[in-house]
């Protein structure tokens, strides 16, 4: 479309040199430069967009580089991470292809290394009850059999007289208190327990060492019994009748055991109920010697 009046178009084009200028025509229209002829002006707003669109994909060229450039130092970094133990390169073959773990090199030799260590082994809470020398802590009829009753299982049995002497044979009869001299007891405390017609007195002797105490239990028999302890309520019983008795050590101490009636039938094989209370306070006894030997040990842990 051409926006001049009629005639032919001009030959002039003022981009080339050698063009001829054409003759002035008497008030000519001026041709816009955006011409839709094929003519020979320039297509400015057509040239501006194609100006446009290099510039932009100048840009996205440089950004696109700039990215590329990013995961090109970001992936040299990997691998200079991977590689940077040994002379190594990284792989780009499959997983199956890797090195195993038993390939993969250990510590280097300059790491730190510490020599092994072991926690000292606990203290034995016998050792502690089984010498004078170590066996420091108070002791008393009252500090070893404490409180007012005693429970084994279902069973209450009520806590009665205590004694306590430096002359051990002085509360044993029978075989016992030669035994107890031979193998120099220091001290024997004595306590009983009640529990319906049933009572039973725990008699423990106190040694200077384990082995006098376990020479003293080897030397009992049948007739090396305790003296039963009465009074305070207690009636008097096994000081004519059968009862039964029992020996037995821990540590430094041997501990014996008369349970019987007080009213002062013999025992026989069907008083289960002497039976069970000779050996609950038996059982008793040793727990509170070991338990002794615990608080002991204990202590001087934590010391």
């Amino acid at each position: 479309m051409s926006f001049g009046q009629g005639g032919p178009q001009s030959q002039w084009d003022p981009w080339k040199p050698q063009s001829q200028q054409p003759q002035q025509q008497p008030q000519p229209q001026q041709q816009p430069w955006n011409s839709g002829d094929s003519g020979s002006t320039p297509d400015w707003a057509a040239l501006a967009d194609a100006s446009e669109a290099r510039a932009r994909r100048r840009r996205l060229l440089f950004i696109g580089g700039g990215a590329l450039a990013t995961v090109a130092i970001a992936g040299a970094v990997a691998v200079a991470v991977v590689s940077a133990g040994g002379s190594d390169q990284a792989s780009d073959g499959p997983a199956s292809q890797l090195p195993s773990a038993a390939d993969i090199p250990s510590a280097s030799a300059t790491d730190p290394s510490f020599a092994p260590t072991s926690a000292p082994p606990p203290l034995d809470p016998k050792d502690f009850v089984s010498s004078a020398k170590k066996d420091k802590a108070p002791l008393s009829p009252d500090l070893l059999f404490p409180g007012t009753q005693l429970t084994m299982g279902e069973t209450v049995y009520k806590k009665g007289p205590t004694a306590d002497t430096r002359t051990c044979g002085s509360a044993v009869q029978g075989t016992l208190p030669k035994v107890l001299d031979t193998n120099k007891c220091t001290r024997l405390i004595r306590v009983t327990y009640t529990q319906g017609d049933t009572a039973v007195t725990v008699g423990v002797a106190v040694f200077d060492e384990e082995a006098q105490a376990a020479k003293a239990k080897k030397d009992a028999d049948e007739k090396s019994i305790v003296r039963s302890l009465s009074g305070g309520g207690v009636k008097s019983f096994c000081t004519g009748a059968v009862c039964r008795s029992t020996t037995n050590s821990y540590g430094r101490y041997a501990y014996f055991t008369v349970a019987g009636f007080t009213g002062g039938k013999d025992v026989t094989e069907k008083s289960t109920e002497v039976f069970r209370a000779g050996d609950d306070l038996a059982e008793f006894a040793f727990q509170q010697i070991r338990r002794r030997g615990q608080a002991q040990a204990s202590a001087a842990a934590e010391g």
